[in-house]
C-alpha cells in the first residue's frame, strides 16, 4: 500500500486506519455501510465504543489526507481537495477518479489488451498489457490487515493479474519472442507447478526454440505434479500440445501474423450513478420496473416513468434499478438530469449535445438543431443496445426527443409531475413507506440496539416524517452525528417541544428544497392557491370548501387542485356524498408549504389567510371554515391574540 499526494507520501503507518483506507478504496466512489468496516475491522469481536472508534479513524484519514478540503478552506501551499471522503446516513465513501487508484488503471489497460488480443492486434496488446503489469509491486494488499472484504478482493485481484500475465505471454508467442520468455516462463512453472496455463506456454516456447525433449519434460514434471497434489490428469489442452510436440505439429509453428480489426480504443459510456445503498419497502415497485423494462416491443424501446412525491426516493429507486437492468445494454448506458441546480428544465437539445459526445461524435459533427441531434442520436442507436436514464423529467417535450430509435434499446425516467405520451409504455407510483418500513430503514442506518431503547419515539419518528425515504434518512443522519441523542429528543424537536436544532415542526426534514423545485414548476395561479391552502389545518379540501377559502369559483378551483396533484403536491381521493373528490396534503408538503415566502396578491385570494396563520390552532381554522360555510361571510380582520 502506498498513497502520494502531490509527490508525498502520506501512506498511514497504524494497521487500522490502513485497512479502513484500503477497504474505501477497493469500493470507491460507493458507500460502504457502517456494519461492512465494522466487520473488516474487527469482525465479530468490536469493542464497545466500537461507533466512536470509527469516527476517530475517520477523521484522522480525513486529516492526514487532506481529504474533502474545501476551496475556501484550503491552507497556504495547499489545493482544493481532489478526492473526498463523504459521510452518508449508511456509512462512507471514497470518492476517487477513474485515475487515482492503480487498480483502476491495472483494470482499464487489463481490458484494454484483451480486446486488442481478441482482435489480433498482438503489438498494442503486448505494449498494453505490459504497462498494465508495471503497475504491480507485489502481492495485493499484503500489508493491510484483511476482513472478509480485502480477502475477497485481493484474491480478486490475483486472479485478474495472472490473466492480464498469460494474455501478454500469449500476445509475445505469437510475435515470435519466445527466446525472451523461456527464462520468465521457467520461473513461473517453477512457482506454480500445477498451472496448466504456464506449463503449456513453456512447453510451446520451448519447442519454438528446438528444445523439444525439455518440452517433454516439462509435460511429466506437470503431469506428477497434478497427480501428487490434486489428484488430477492433465487437461485435454495440455495432453493435446503433448502429442503435438511428439508428433513435431506444424500447427506449433509461429503463426502468420492476422491483420488487425479496427477497433473503438474508448470503453462503451457507464454514466449510471452509483447505486447507493440497498433500498427498503420497495421490491414490488423494484419487480414492477424490470418487468415494464424486459416486456419487448417490435416498433420502439420500453419508455418506464417514476413518480412519487417529493422526498419519496423516485431517484434512489431509478439508480438501483438501472443498475439491475443495465446487463443487456452493452453499447451505451446514459444519464441525465433534465433540471438544473435551481430547479429550471433542462433543454433537451444541450442533452443531446451532452449524449453525441459521450458517444464519441466529434465536436464538428453535432448538429446545431435540436431536431438534427434527435435525427443523429436516433440513427446512432438505430442497431444498438442502449439504456437512458433521465432523472427529474418535468415535460414530454423534454423526453420525447432523447428516446433511441432501436426497440432493443430502454429509457427509465423519473418524473416531478404525472406525465403522458404514446410513447410511456408504463408508470409505476412510489409512495411513502409504511411504519414497518419506515422503522426498517432506520434500524439499518442506527442499528437494532439503538431503536430497540426507544422504539416508540422510533415509530413517532417515521410518522412526522410521513414515511418519506428522504426525511427519514436526514433524521437518521442527525442521529448518526449525535449518538448521544435518544430519539426522543430528536422527535420532540420536531413537534416544537424543545428549543434549538430540529425545533420547527417537521421543516428541518421534509427537504424543502424538493417541495419548493416542484412548486416553482406550476403556474402562478397554482403557487398562489399552494401557499394559502398550506395555511389551514385542514386534512382533506372538497373543491366546494377550497373554492370558499379562495374566494374563486369552484370550477377554477378544482383545475387548480388537479394541477397540484399532477405535480405531486397533494393526493386526490374518492369524497363523501356529494364531493365526487377531495384533496390531500402530506404534513410534510404543508409543512414547506408554510416556509414559501407569502405573496401580497394571497390576501387579496383570500382574506382567510391573514387571520389564520400557520401558527394558529387547529380550531381557528375550523371557526373560519364554518363562517365561509354556514354564513356565507368572511371572517374580520382581527388580531391574531384576539
Amino acid at each position: 500500500m502506498e498513497v502520494l499526494r502531490h509527490g508525498v507520501v502520506l501512506t498511514p503507518s497504524a494497521p487500522k486506519l490502513r485497512t479502513v483506507l484500503s477497504l474505501l478504496a477497493v469500493q470507491s466512489s460507493i458507500v460502504v455501510r457502517t456494519d461492512k468496516i465494522i466487520e473488516e475491522l474487527w469482525e465479530d469481536n468490536p469493542p464497545a465504543s466500537v461507533t466512536t472508534t470509527l469516527q476517530t479513524y475517520i477523521y484522522q484519514l480525513r486529516k492526514l489526507l487532506r481529504l474533502g478540503t474545501p476551496p475556501h478552506m484550503a491552507g497556504a501551499g495547499d489545493t482544493p481537495a481532489d478526492a473526498a471522503l463523504r459521510t452518508s446516513p449508511y456509512g462512507y465513501a471514497l470518492i476517487l477518479d477513474s485515475d487515482m487508484l492503480d487498480t483502476m488503471r491495472f483494470e482499464r489497460l487489463s481490458d484494454q489488451g484483451r480486446r486488442e488480443l481478441e482482435a489480433g492486434d498482438m503489438n498494442a496488446a503486448a505494449e498494453t498489457l505490459s504497462h498494465a503489469l508495471r503497475l504491480w509491486r507485489g502481492p495485493a494488499l499484503v500489508d493491510v490487515g484483511h476482513g472478509p472484504v480485502l480477502r475477497a478482493e485481493g484474491l480478486r485481484l490475483e486472479e485478474m493479474y495472472k490473466n492480464a500475465l498469460e494474455r501478454r505471454i500469449e500476445a509475445d508467442l505469437h510475435l515470435g519472442r519466445h527466446h525472451e520468455l523461456l527464462g520468465e516462463l521457467t520461473r513461473l512453472a517453477a512457482e506454480q507447478p500445477t498451472h496448466e496455463g504456464f506449463q503449456a506456454k513453456l512447453m510451446l516456447a520451448l519447442h519454438r526454440a528446438g528444445r523439444r525433449s525439455e518440452a517433454l519434460k516439462v509435460y511429466q514434471r506437470t503431469r506428477s505434479a497434478l497427480a501428487r497434489e490434486l489428484g488430477l490428469d492433465p487437461s485435454n489442452d495440455l495432453e493435446q500440445l503433448h502429442r503435438a510436440v511428439l508428433a513435431a505439429d506444424e500447427s506449433l509453428a509461429l503463426p502468420r501474423q492476422r491483420t488487425p480489426v479496427r477497433i473503438s480504443r474508448t470503453r462503451p459510456p457507464r454514466q449510471l450513478p452509483p447505486e447507493g445503498t440497498a433500498l427498503v419497502g420497495r421490491q414490488p415497485q423494484v419487480a414492477a420496473l424490470l418487468s415494464a423494462l424486459s416486456a419487448r416491443q417490435h416498433h420502439a424501446p420500453p419508455v418506464v416513468v417514476i413518480t412519487g412525491p417529493p422526498g419519496s426516493g423516485k431517484s434512489a429507486l431509478c439508480k438501483q434499478v438501472g443498475h439491475r437492468a443495465n446487463g443487456p445494454y452493452t453499447d451505451a448506458q446514459l444519464y441525465a438530469r433534465l433540471v438544473d441546480a435551481q430547479g429550471r428544465p433542462a433543454d433537451p437539445r444541450d442533452v443531446l449535445a451532452e449524449f453525441l459526445r459521450a458517444l464519441d461524435v466529434p465536436e464538428d459533427r453535432i448538429p446545431a438543431t435540436r431536431s438534427e441531434r434527435c435525427r443523429l442520436f436516433r440513427t446512432w442507436t438505430a442497431d444498438r443496445r442502449v439504456l437512458v436514464t433521465l432523472d427529474d423529467v418535468v415535460r414530454t417535450d423534454q423526453l420525447l426527443p432523447l428516446v433511441p430509435a432501436s426497440p432493443d434499446c430502454a429509457v427509465l425516467v423519473t418524473a416531478r409531475r404525472q406525465l403522458y405520451a404514446p410513447e410511456i409504455t408504463a408508470t409505476v407510483e412510489v409512495g411513502p413507506l409504511t411504519a414497518e418500513e419506515g422503522l426498517r430503514l432506520l434500524t439499518n442506518v442506527l442499528g437494532k440496539h439503538r431503536i430497540s431503547q426507544d422504539e416508540a419515539a422510533a415509530r413517532e419518528l417515521v410518522r412526522l416524517c410521513d414515511g418519506l425515504p428522504a426525511a427519514l434518512q436526514a433524521a437518521a443522519a442527525r442521529l448518526q452525528l449525535r449518538p448521544h441523542w435518544p430519539i426522543s429528543k430528536l422527535v420532540k424537536g420536531l413537534r416544537g417541544e424543545t428549543a434549538g436544532p430540529g425545533n420547527g415542526g417537521n421543516q428541518d426534514l421534509v427537504l424543502y428544497s424538493r417541495v419548493e423545485r416542484s412548486y416553482r414548476l406550476t403556474s402562478p395561479a397554482v403557487q398562489s392557491a399552494f401557499r394559502v391552502l398550506t395555511r389551514f389545518e385542514v386534512d382533506a379540501f372538497t373543491p366546494r370548501r377550497a373554492a370558499r377559502l379562495l374566494r374563486i369559483s369552484e370550477v377554477q378551483t378544482e383545475a387548480l387542485l388537479d394541477e397540484l396533484v399532477e405535480f405531486q403536491l397533494m393526493t386526490a381521493e374518492p369524497g363523501d356524498g356529494d364531493d365526487l373528490l377531495q384533496y390531500r396534503f402530506l404534513p410534510s408538503v404543508r409543512a414547506a408549504g408554510r416556509r414559501l415566502p407569502a405573496d401580497e396578491r394571497d390576501a387579496l385570494l383570500s382574506p382567510v389567510y391573514q387571520t389564520v396563520p400557520a401558527t394558529v390552532p387547529a380550531t381557528c381554522a375550523a371557526i373560519g371554515d364554518a363562517c365561509v360555510s354556514e354564513l356565507g361571510a368572511q371572517p374580520e380582520r382581527a388580531p391574531v391574540s384576539s
